[in-house]
């Protein structure tokens, strides 16, 4: 069995997927439908999502405090969302991607520190 961290972090970025194609995937999906029917559909998404999610925080909350739990967080959802972004969504790279990616890792750094 993968160490809580480990498989916290392995199920969060399941969770990251199902949870972008809920929210942003209907921008590219759904554009022509009603607004109800896009989030009828990002509602069945996001039960998958917290499916994965929830069993993640909770493995999570064994070997992090809660603050590291929601910087690991952050951390695979702007791992996960660039990545949709241009590859899906067809959106150009931005450095910001970058700049927010380094000043994550300041979180990171200040919230893992001992």
């Amino acid at each position: 069995m993968p160490s809580p961290l480990i498989l916290t972090t392995l199920l969060l970025i399941a969770s990251n997927v199902f949870m972008t194609f809920a929210w942003y995937g209907h921008l590219k999906n759904f554009a022509q439908s009603p607004w109800y029917v896009a989030a009828l559909v990002s509602w069945g998404i996001a039960l998958f999502e917290y499916l994965l999610q929830v069993p993640a925080n909770r493995i999570g909350y064994t070997a992090l405090d809660l603050g590291q739990l929601k910087i690991l967080q952050e951390v695979v959802t702007l791992t996960v969302f660039v990545p949709f972004a241009i590859y899906y969504m067809n959106q150009p790279f931005k450095l910001d991607y970058l700049y927010a990616a380094l000043c994550l890792l300041g979180a990171v750094y200040f919230i893992f520190r001992t």
